[in-house]
């Protein structure tokens, strides 16, 4: 009998480890109401929160990454130069950690994004990123947005 406890005891702590392990939608979630709200304080805090103090922000392979503060500030001049933009989750695939999300950006630019001038012309774009999330906080974000077709689309005639 005390060996059937025993085993018993091991599955669910086996269990319990693999459902905590495992990320969720709301894990990331705050990421993209911040995204979509930039100029929100009140956003802006929730999504440092939602991130470990050693989070990485992985947009190629240069080597570099951004910390939290520099992703903020970089994404809050983003919302001031596209007081519009929006980041729509459209699909989200979650195995155990990661947390992988397409999703669509759109925004009209108030001026010059990388050099180019809309002139009043709006972008939708698609993006991916992939996060790790450890004990409910993101430790990493690889991302992929694709920048050259907002250009194309705010180029065009």
């Amino acid at each position: 009998m005390k060996t059937l406890s025993t085993i018993v005891l091991c599955i669910a702590a086996v269990l319990s480890f693999t459902v905590s392990a495992k990320a969720t939608q709301s894990d990331i979630q705050p990421f993209y109401d911040f995204l979509s709200n930039p100029s929100s304080q009140s956003h802006a805090d929730a999504l440092t929160s939602s991130l470990a103090a050693s989070w990485k922000s992985i947009g190629d392979y240069s080597g570099h990454s951004k910390s939290a503060d520099k992703f903020v500030k970089q994404v809050k001049g983003f919302g001031k130069l596209i007081p519009d933009l929006n980041w729509a989750i459209e699909e989200v695939v979650i195995q155990g950690n990661k947390v992988v999300v397409r999703s669509r950006a759109t925004g009209t630019p108030k001026g010059s994004l990388f050099g180019v001038d809309g002139q009043g012309k709006s972008f939708d774009i698609l993006t991916i990123d992939i996060h790790t999330v450890e004990n409910g906080a993101i430790t990493e974000t690889y991302h992929v947005e694709d920048w050259a077709g907002a250009l194309r689309q705010l180029k065009a005639k």
